[in-house]
């Protein structure tokens, strides 16, 4: 007999009953609607929602045949497929499930008790759950002019450019993730706020702890007066391991609604099935020894990724709908550009069968190789999905500018289709895949990527802003 595990809420979490009420934005209403918004939105999290998919039963998934190509994301444990939108909501909760137990580690629900404050230059957080405490806080810098403002949490100061955020109108949160999940630790003793509350040997690796981190910092931003910072407008950003880490954390909390990975390299975007045919790119070994990024159970997958139940193109549809800005540096072949761009190409397909195709842009195409630098290509689509999705002032199209050297075609990568969902045919990204495209081009509404000049073997990363290799 399947056996089904269903997540219990934490305090303060919506009822089964309103996340299925939330769900049913799907149906007769959006076979009357415009696709490239209304099938989009009915995806999207109610709104102050972590997690919309806790009521969904996941069957077990036993164990899981062995696949060299990129798992379906659109079929579900039980062997069927997706075939509406209101469908995705608990196939998202599957993904969910099974990147915990073989990537990640789990994510607790919110924790019994998450107090705080917001301030102009600050926010704290405090933690009380079954009878442990923690506490941590994060640094706050506030645009010009008058709040409340959008925010972006900025992993370690390293992340999207800072001054255009500003510019831009919107504060930012800088979060030192050390302060929830420290490096340089033993697996079975890991420390930081996280590892207080659920315990040193818990088996969760530091990404999910640090995810769970900025999902205490939006709690906080909610349970405000509202006047320094707008809740439901919050965007997340990190460059090298903080990249991984804000990728996670986009992934697994759907309050965030712009997630902007930096060059984040193995146990990041890259798809894990592709890393160990790149040449010079970090093995999965090497990134799950380095640091306890990821969870303990992957250390079972490092010599076997094709054992893996998912892979990043589906982590990449656990944020879909909502904005996503890629950015990666093809000229440091440790970084696994090359298999970003498959991970990205995968993911796309769930935001065009969402109806979403024009809220994701991946870019690669840069000149400068220098880890973590500021580059002049990134500013306008920086600008771009700041202002579409955090000031809610913008409607512009998402892009791929893939270069040319570390283009990942997404036909050699899978044998699924990308199926239609909801009644609608046009919009962004609405259309039926074949699964016989490039990976230089996305379709949908999305750009076609420009070629640019392939670039020099450099063999691990040299020094710039961040540390040392993908860090």
């Amino acid at each position: 007999m399947r056996s089904y595990r269903l997540r219990r809420h934490g305090p303060g979490l919506p009822t089964a009953t309103a996340l299925a009420a939330a769900a049913a934005l799907t149906g007769a209403t959006l076979q009357q609607a415009h696709p490239a918004d209304t099938v989009a939105a009915a995806a999207q999290a109610a709104p102050g929602v972590e997690d919309d998919g806790l009521d969904c039963p996941v069957p077990g998934s036993g164990s899981t045949p062995s696949r060299s190509l990129l798992p379906d994301p659109f079929t579900k444990l039980d062997g069927t497929r997706v075939t509406t939108v209101s469908d995705w909501r608990c196939r998202r909760a599957e993904i969910r499930e099974l990147a915990e137990q073989s990537l990640y580690g789990q994510k607790p629900t919110k924790p019994a008790a998450v107090t705080g404050s917001v301030s102009s230059n600050g926010i704290t957080v405090n933690v009380t759950h079954q009878g442990r405490s923690a506490s941590f806080s994060a640094s706050v810098s506030l645009p010009g002019g008058s709040g409340p403002f959008p925010a972006v949490i900025v992993y370690g100061g390293l992340g999207a450019d800072v001054n255009t955020i500003k510019a831009s109108g919107v504060a930012v949160i800088n979060f030192d993730p050390y302060t929830v999940g420290k490096e340089n630790t033993a697996r079975n003793n890991k420390q930081g706020a996280f590892y207080s509350i659920y315990g040193s040997s818990s088996s969760t690796g530091l990404l999910m702890a640090w995810s769970w981190g900025v999902s205490r910092i939006i709690d906080v931003i909610e349970q405000s007066d509202g006047s320094v910072l707008k809740a439901g407008a919050t965007g997340v950003t990190g460059c090298s391991r903080f990249g991984k880490g804000a990728f996670v954390a986009g992934a697994f909390d759907q309050r965030i609604a712009l997630t902007m990975p930096i060059e984040s390299g193995t146990a990041g975007l890259p798809a894990y099935r592709a890393i160990p045919g790149e040449s010079g790119s970090q093995p999965l070994s090497s990134g799950y020894s380095e640091q306890p990024w990821l969870g303990d159970a992957f250390g079972t997958y490092t010599g076997n990724p094709n054992a893996l139940p998912v892979d990043t193109h589906e982590i990449v549809g656990m944020v879909a709908p909502r904005g996503l800005f890629v950015m990666e540096n093809p000229h440091i072949n440790w970084l696994a550009a090359r298999s970003g761009s498959v991970a990205a190409l995968g993911g796309a397909e769930v935001y065009k069968a969402l109806g979403a195709g024009s809220n994701i842009t991946y870019w690669s195409d840069v000149a400068d190789g220098t880890h973590c630098a500021v580059r002049p290509e990134w500013k306008a689509p920086l600008q771009q999905n700041i202002s579409k999705f955090l000031l809610d002032s913008g409607s512009g199209s998402g892009a791929f500018r893939i270069a040319s050297g570390k283009a990942g075609n997404l036909a050699q990568w899978r044998d699924w289709q990308t199926p239609h969902l909801g009644s609608t045919t046009s919009g962004a990204g609405g259309g039926t895949s074949s699964g016989t495209g490039s990976g230089t081009t996305t379709g949908g509404t999305m750009s076609a990527a420009r070629a640019a000049p392939a670039p020099p073997s450099t063999g691990r990363p040299a020094q710039g802003r961040a540390t040392t290799r993908a860090r």
